[in-house]
């Protein structure tokens, strides 16, 4: 796929069918990641990849199960959203954040090397490690894209934080910025709508 194709394809995918990636096809794809640009050139980037059931389920555990359209709703409301778009954006993807872990063809928990705490970071350099990891992500969902499968994030919580570290025995110089699912979409997935942008009316020359 030419990689145009590929970025203009990639959407995100929280319903899935019940099919594996074949290893092959996984390496490809997080070799792809490996290509991304690095912070400091040493690509000190980690992927766990969650195969087992069992261990899937303890590592999602802290996940709300049963959230609801009217949870959403609540939700969105409490974080003040009022754009109509991403309303239903919102209220579409909350119910299905266990969901979609659960069932993705595969789980990933990419981790990069931090060596100072993240959130509390020095200047705008300390945070080029997080930076560096978004930009191995990117460039796996596209390849991911470009084989026909599709992917989503989630941004875990502070207790989801803890919980994945001790479970998946993460090292503590190391982070994990989400868990990232991928998977086959299955045949009643619907797009989402999105604001479409006109790329000139975000160039600015010279200055703003």
């Amino acid at each position: 796929m030419d990689v145009y194709e590929a970025i203009y394809s990639r959407r995100s995918v929280r319903d899935f069918k019940d099919k594996d990636i074949d290893e092959k096809i996984l390496k490809k794809i997080l070799d792809a990641g490996l290509q991304a640009p690095t912070n400091n050139h040493l690509r000190q980037w980690e992927f766990i990849i969650i195969n087992d059931k069992e261990k899937r389920l303890e590592v999602i555990d802290k996940i709300v199960k049963n959230a609801t359209k009217e949870d959403s709703v609540r939700i969105i409301d409490e974080w003040g959203l009022t754009d109509p778009i991403q309303r239903e954006a919102y209220i579409d993807a909350i119910p299905k954040q266990y969901k979609m872990l659960l069932t993705a063809g595969c789980l990933i928990i990419p981790c990069f090397r931090q060596d100072w705490p993240l959130l509390k970071p020095a200047n705008l350099s300390a945070l080029n490690p997080f930076a560096s990891i978004w930009c191995c992500i990117e460039n796996i969902l596209i390849a991911a894209a470009s084989e026909g499968i599709y992917g989503v994030t989630r941004i875990p919580f502070d207790a989801e934080i803890k919980h994945i570290r001790e479970v998946l025995n993460i090292p503590e110089n190391y982070e994990f910025p989400c868990y990232l699912a991928l998977g086959y979409p299955s045949e009643n997935v619907k797009p989402i709508e999105q604001h479409k942008i006109n790329v000139e009316d975000r160039m600015h020359f010279n200055k703003w």
